[in-house]
């Protein structure tokens, strides 16, 4: 039976098992009728035309069966077989007395054995047919056209209540059937709720339905999953109430533009999930598929939007991570260029003084003031050299801290020792300026325990800042002071400032706060990142506080034995190491 039911329907269980049964029963009968026929042969011996007739009525249903088997056509071959049967009962109760004959209670079967197959223009085909056939009888039986009576073997009683007794018996059978493809019904929802419950229970995604003003109308296990909900407590407004408030107009509008237009749309949101009452309100990203669903929801009849919901957090995550990664290739990309451009000064202007002034001495001109001219370019190539040097070196001890090499070296040195070193190699440099450079020194400095190359390196390039930014006049403060187990190294000046907005800046490599092509004063933007690189290594902090007109403070703490507290060096394949580790999802929250 299950190879001759129709492909259409196979997909369907339920309607498989209707059609399945259906092409059985007409094919049992079918083939019953042309069994017995032999057999009433040698019974009876004697075959007349009223009997052929009755045969074929009752073989037509095998063709009935095999017509389902070939077209799917359900209705078509139910209203045949409904047909089928009144033909033969009205044929029987036609030959046998007509309206008198006991076969027409068989006509009442016609409807009863129409409700096996589920289908009220079924059931209504073959009442409106039984009453076309009793009326067929009525017409006949008033026009007198009606063959007369056969008669049965047996007394008349024992006729009728056989023919009685059969219908009653078949009816029995008929609601035997129906019972049984009922509880077969059962058992394949049964089985087909327990699918769809298995597959609701395991998806990852949420499915739900909506009614046109937002009420969630129903939604799949899967909700306790992503939100921390049951599915009671997602119904009506719980889901919505989830939704973060800024995100509200876009779902609601998602839902009403899908249900006008009568085609699918998505959208993104954040909820709120429930993580319990004593932890903090998590939010994740959610996106959620619309589409238009035009049948009417079972229960309330309202449904009219199919959504499924799925957790995008992670990708929201990746995007983001994606988008910071570009921002901060686009900076370097844009601080490099500004490195180019500073640099590009840097280097060309003492290459052109080393260049013009050594070739005035390869070619001997002569001056009247022949070794003073002489003195005076050679300290001009020796500073431009210098000056030269200082630039790659910055640009150099950049490069091995960015890329991790740089490795600091600790020995004890006296603090105070180093800061009148310093100021003393920078007098020269603030006279010019006509800068005055002061020292403010606590007494009682311990030694420091740190690197002394790089501390001074530190304190010259803070006190260059200091001397270049500050107009004639002014004064370039260095202070020193214990904390703790700290020292505190501040160089504070009362120079032009530094604007607000570009304090968070400061630190960051080729960057200088006034880096356009007419800037007033020299360097490559690089002291700072170096002072800070270095400050870092020795597991220091560094403060950046100024006001535009009023100077600038740069204040460096650094602990008292900085090889205990310095930075482990990281190679750059290490730190890739550690960008791979997986972000922490509830920071994209909010």
């Amino acid at each position: 039976m299950d190879g001759l039911v129709h492909p259409s329907v196979v997909g369907d269980t339920l309607v498989a098992a209707r059609h399945r049964a259906f092409i059985a029963a007409n094919l049992l009968a079918g083939l019953l009728s042309l069994a017995v026929l032999p057999l009433y042969l040698a019974w009876i011996g004697v075959i007349d035309g009223y009997i052929v007739v009755s045969f074929a009525w009752l073989a037509a249903q095998a063709p009935i069966g095999l017509y389902l088997s070939r077209t799917g056509r359900f209705d078509t071959a139910c209203l045949a077989a409904s047909v089928a049967f009144a033909g033969l009962v009205a044929w029987m109760a036609a030959i046998t007395g007509g309206l008198t004959s006991p076969a027409v209670i068989w006509l009442a079967l016609v409807p009863v054995e129409a409700s096996l197959w589920g289908s009220r223009r079924t059931i209504v085909g073959a009442v409106v047919v039984a009453a076309v056939a009793l009326v067929g009888l009525v017409a006949a039986d008033a026009a007198q056209w009606l063959p007369a009576a056969r008669g049965f073997s047996g007394p008349l009683l024992v006729t009728q209540t056989a023919v009685i007794l059969s219908a009653l018996i078949y009816g029995g059978l008929v609601g035997l059937r129906a019972d049984r493809f009922h509880r077969s019904s059962l058992e394949q929802l049964a089985m087909r709720d327990a699918r769809f419950k298995l597959v609701g229970e395991n998806m990852s995604d949420v499915v739900s339905l909506h009614a046109a003003n937002g009420d969630t109308m129903f939604v799949s296990p899967a909700i306790g999953r992503v939100f921390g909900l049951t599915c009671e407590e997602a119904l009506g407004l719980g889901l919505f109430h989830r939704v973060h408030v800024a995100d509200r107009p876009a779902f609601l509008k998602t839902l009403s533009d899908t249900i006008a237009d009568d085609e699918p749309g998505s959208v993104e949101f954040r909820a709120l999930l429930d993580r319990g009452e004593n932890r903090s309100p998590t939010y994740i990203w959610l996106e959620m598929r619309c589409q238009p669903f035009s049948a009417p929801e079972s229960l309330s009849g309202d449904a009219r939007v199919v959504a499924v919901i799925r957790d995008i957090t992670i990708r929201k995550t990746q995007e983001e991570q994606l988008r910071q990664a570009r921002e901060v290739a686009e900076n370097a990309s844009d601080a490099k260029t500004r490195f180019l451009a500073n640099v590009s000064h840097e280097l060309r202007t003492p290459l052109n003084a080393i260049i013009g002034f050594s070739e005035i001495l390869c070619e001997g001109v002569t001056f009247a003031d022949q070794v003073e001219r002489t003195r005076e370019y050679a300290k001009l190539i020796h500073d431009s050299g210098h000056h030269l040097l200082q630039v790659v070196n910055d640009i150099l001890d950049m490069s091995k801290i960015e890329s991790g090499n740089f490795e600091i070296v600790a020995e004890p040195f006296d603090m105070v020792a180093l800061i009148d070193n310093c100021r003393r190699l920078m007098e020269h440099q603030a006279a010019e300026r006509g800068v005055r450079i002061d020292v403010e020194v606590s007494d009682g400095l311990p030694e420091i325990a740190a690197d002394r190359r790089a501390c001074k390196q530190i304190l010259l390039n803070l006190l260059s800042n200091a001397v270049k930014f500050t107009n004639s006049g002014g004064c370039v403060v260095v202070a020193c002071r214990r904390q703790g187990t700290q020292i505190a190294l501040s160089v504070a000046d009362d120079g032009i400032g530094i604007a607000e907005k570009d304090l968070p800046k400061l630190g960051t490599p080729f960057f200088q706060a006034d880096s356009g092509y007419d800037r007033r004063h020299d360097g490559t933007g690089l002291g700072l990142s170096v002072v800070s690189g270095l400050v870092r290594l020795h597991g220091g902090t560094i403060d950046f506080s100024s006001h535009l007109g009023e100077g600038t403070k740069v204040t460096i703490i650094l602990p008292i034995n900085c090889e205990a507290a310095a930075e482990p060096l990281v190679r750059p394949e290490a730190k890739q190491d550690a960008t791979k580790k997986p972000a922490d999802l509830a920071r994209l929250a909010g």
